[in-house]
């Protein structure tokens, strides 16, 4: 469980220096306006988003396994923290992430990260797809200026309350999230290289600002943003409360572990180099008890940010520590700025990371390629996903395909690839 940054330290150089700090500062930029978006759609303060960027994204990278994997907070993670917030508060929250650094703290003492290969992929698909389309859901109010009070949190009492409010969309906002999507786009295939992501919402921000001073902001919703770090603090810890958190912690847990895994697998066929799967565990354990004590959201392993710290010309650890020390100097020096960003702007951020995330590309292979059973599998866990809960979804997909897999033992095993997010 040797952290990967004390082997590349020793021959560590100038030009390396260079080009982590470079693909650092890119990175946080890129960062940023995902990390607030991922706050406000996990129903968190959006400051909760930088500081887990800043705490867990250091750890991760200073005491993980892979070469350039970039920690924070990530879209998986929106549907379980949501649902954890409603029922228990951000206190509940915080315990649930403690508890998870521990699980994944004792999964990577028992050497438990080779596991990744023993999940279903039809699983992993199903669900990832299944959250992607209920993050999408949950933009849309926003992205259509929809003033919604008391939402369902349910998928179809979402989606019926926006319907039933259709006549109230403000073409403003609609506008606003529309430009930042168009804006995105053009930026991301004229300058894959260029942080286009602040760019895109900082402009349709200020357009919001001089053009509709009516389109919701975040400090219309959330007030000024504090720019002074939280000290560590432990949440309130019952026998009882840590029981009924159990399963939203075994979910955080499991889904920390798979995708910062899937991600350092990602970011290995990327630079021909190879990741140590425990010690990435490790640090995903040491990082979640870490933001636990900031009272911050869950971390784990982002593969856009990870792709894009590649792209950017990252080779060690440094360049993701260099990412967090960057937030770090925006949170203390400018997140009054952060005020100005309209809503709307980050729901259009937030509906094109959905539309990624469920890797359209994919879909029909998905329902047409490989056993009548795999695809089976993917439907019932991207159903149970969207119209049940995550819980259901990953303990039913799990269960079930580890079923079929056994009623095959005596088939030779295919080889798994980790799908390209």
């Amino acid at each position: 469980m040797k952290p990967q940054i004390l082997s590349t330290w020793p021959s560590y150089t100038a030009a390396a220096a260079f080009r982590d700090i470079f693909a650092g500062i890119t990175v946080a930029m890129v960062a940023i306006p995902l990390c607030l978006a991922i706050a406000i759609a996990s129903g968190a303060e959006p400051i909760h988003g930088l500081i887990t960027a800043i705490v867990g994204g250091f750890l991760i990278s200073a005491l993980g396994g892979s070469h350039v994997q970039i920690g924070g907070p990530t879209g998986a993670f929106i549907v379980v923290v949501y649902d954890v917030i409603s029922q228990f508060g951000m206190d509940g929250l915080v315990l649930a992430t403690m508890m998870a650094g521990v699980i994944l703290s004792i999964a990577a003492l028992f050497r438990a990260g080779s596991l990744i290969a023993h999940v279903p992929e039809p699983v992993i698909n199903g669900f990832t797809v299944g959250i992607a389309v209920i993050i999408a859901a949950s933009q849309l109010p926003d992205f259509l200026g929809l003033a919604l009070i008391d939402a369902p949190a349910h998928f179809t009492g979402k989606l019926r309350a926006i319907w039933e409010n259709r006549n109230d969309i403000a073409f403003g906002s609609l506008a606003i999230g529309l430009g930042t999507m168009v804006t995105i786009i053009a930026l991301r295939r004229l300058f894959p290289k260029f942080p286009g992501l602040i760019v895109a919402v900082a402009c349709a921000s200020l357009a919001s600002f001089f053009l509709l001073p009516d389109v919701a902001t975040i400090g219309s919703r959330f007030g000024a943003l504090p720019s002074e770090f939280p000290w560590p603090s432990l949440p309130h810890i019952t026998y009882e409360r840590v029981l009924e958190l159990l399963p939203s912690a075994l979910i955080i847990a499991f889904l920390a572990g798979v995708e910062s895994l899937l991600s350092a697998m990602v970011a290995d066929r990327m630079t021909r180099q190879v990741h140590r799967p425990n010690a990435e565990l490790m640090s995903q354990g040491v990082a979640n008890l870490a933001c636990a004590l900031f009272a911050s959201l869950p971390a784990t392993g982002a593969i856009a940010r990870t792709a894009t710290n590649i792209r950017a010309g990252a080779t060690t650890p440094v360049a993701g520590m260099v990412h967090a020390v960057v937030i770090l100097g925006v949170f203390l020096f400018a997140s009054p700025l952060a005020s100005y960003l309209a809503l709307p702007a980050l729901g259009g951020l937030l509906l094109l990371t959905a539309w990624n995330m469920s890797e359209p590309h994919h879909w029909r292979g998905y329902v047409t390629a490989g056993r009548v059973s795999d695809r089976v599998l993917f439907l019932l866990t991207l159903g149970l996903t969207v119209f049940t809960d995550l819980t259901v979804a990953i303990a039913s997909g799990v269960a079930i395909g580890l079923a079929l897999r056994l009623k095959r033992r005596n088939i030779p095993p295919q080889d798994w690839t980790p799908p390209d997010r």
